[in-house]
């Protein structure tokens, strides 16, 4: 079973940076897009951002140019850097991998995503 382990979050004035780490393990097939997502009491989970297997990125509007993510395969592990935060990004912060699951030996496969438990980050004077 894929295991997924974030940290990096807390309490940050605004201005301040975090960094988000999110680690997985127990992975025996290929991870494809991994991705931020955060969620506030009351809303839906929303994406902040993405990146592809290939390295490709894709931003929510309310965070280009202050946040970058970026992945380390050979870790398996997936990052976001936040800077400039503002209280608006308060939120509960929460990692996703895609892994794709081959089931025979002809390739047939399923994509599956996995997610972590989220951590808080809280953006205040």
């Amino acid at each position: 079973q894929v295991q997924l382990a974030e940290s990096g979050g807390g309490l940050v004035r605004p201005g301040g940076s975090l960094r988000l780490s999110c680690a997985a393990s127990e992975i025996r097939s290929r991870i494809n897009d991994m991705g931020w997502y955060r969620q506030t009491p009351g809303e839906e989970r929303e994406l902040a951002a993405l990146i592809t297997s290939g390295g490709n990125t894709n931003y929510a509007e309310f965070v280009k140019g202050r946040f970058t993510i970026s992945r380390d395969n050979a870790k398996n592990t997936v990052y976001l850097q936040m800077n400039s935060l503002k209280p608006e990004d308060t939120a509960v912060y929460y990692c996703k991998v895609g892994v794709r699951i081959v089931v025979n030996r002809e390739g047939a496969y399923y994509d599956k995503d996995y997610w972590g438990q989220g951590t808080r980050v809280t953006v205040s004077p």
